[in-house]
């Protein structure tokens, strides 16, 4: 008898963009592990259906991305949250315990973190544009590791920024916490680090949330978006002479220890990292 590979994947929607599966499939055959990764792409109201009987399935684990990465917190076995996981308030790493239950963690904010390193960005004052998930986790350890001085935050949703705020300024009062209504707002020649965590930018009728004209040379642009590898925010940046980057490194970094937390197994790095950029190659 043959068994089935295991399955793991990707929960969000839209989700056809992602090159997610590219990296883990490539992993998994690398270390020769029966598994296979897909996207599950759910529409809103079918993520109760889909974490029913996932063993059933032959589903041992899942990424998470949006609009899940909050929501999907009140299906979790919440006694054994990470730091992290407490402090962002939000999951992008599922794995189905032997017991059926779900035991979530982030590796956004570790992902993030690393790229950063590589990319030996040591921000101080920062533009923060989203506050849902990843911005959570982006903002945690701007204050946490980097422990910037300043963080002004916008969203088209006050109150989603005010959340955010509030959920961090007390447990890091180094840093200062702000909101803006408008981005510009921001202030940014006394910024030195931009970063989108929102997903405007991935539609090719997106507008770009900040002209060139506002970008000066000493300030870096970090989009988190990384299906367009070029978003209109990294073309106005190139364009203002900024150092730059799109999110395919965090997405490496993060898909690197959500493997780790899949397998038990030290993921291969660099023939991930190479699936990523073919992957990218054909978009």
């Amino acid at each position: 008898m043959t068994l089935k590979p295991k399955l793991y994947g990707l929960v969000g929607f839209p989700i056809q963009h992602s090159l997610s599966p590219c990296m883990h499939n490539a992993a998994f055959r690398a270390l020769k592990i029966k598994a296979k990764y897909k996207l599950f792409e759910l529409q809103p109201g079918q993520l109760g259906y889909f974490l029913k009987d996932l063993k059933k399935k032959n589903i041992y684990g899942f990424n998470v991305t949006i609009p899940y990465k909050e929501k999907i917190l009140s299906y979790l076995n919440l006694g054994v949250k990470s730091f992290g996981v407490r402090m962002i308030g939000a999951v992008n790493t599922v794995v189905i315990e032997s017991s059926g239950r779900l035991k979530g963690f982030n590796t956004d904010y570790p992902g993030f973190s690393r790229h950063l390193k590589e990319l030996k960005v040591k921000p101080r004052k920062v533009a923060l544009i989203g506050a849902g998930g990843v911005a959570k986790a982006v903002c945690f350890v701007l204050a946490n590791t980097h422990k910037v001085e300043e963080i002004c935050v916008y969203d088209i949703d006050n109150y989603k920024s005010l959340g955010l705020v509030n959920r961090f300024k007390d447990t890091f009062n180094q840093t200062k916490f702000s909101v803006v209504a408008r981005i510009d707002e921001f202030n940014l020649p006394g910024k030195d680090l931009l970063v989108n965590a929102s997903p405007v930018g991935m539609r090719p009728d997106d507008p770009c949330l900040v002209e060139a004209k506002a970008m000066h040379r000493e300030l870096f642009v970090y989009d988190v978006i990384y299906n367009p590898a070029e978003t209109k925010l990294i073309g106005q940046a190139k364009q203002a002479g900024c150092r730059c980057s799109n999110g395919l490194g965090m997405l490496l970094y993060q898909g690197v220890l959500a493997f780790g937390d899949f397998t038990g197994k030290k993921a291969p790095v660099e023939i991930m990292r190479s699936a990523l950029e073919k992957g990218a190659k054909k978009l």
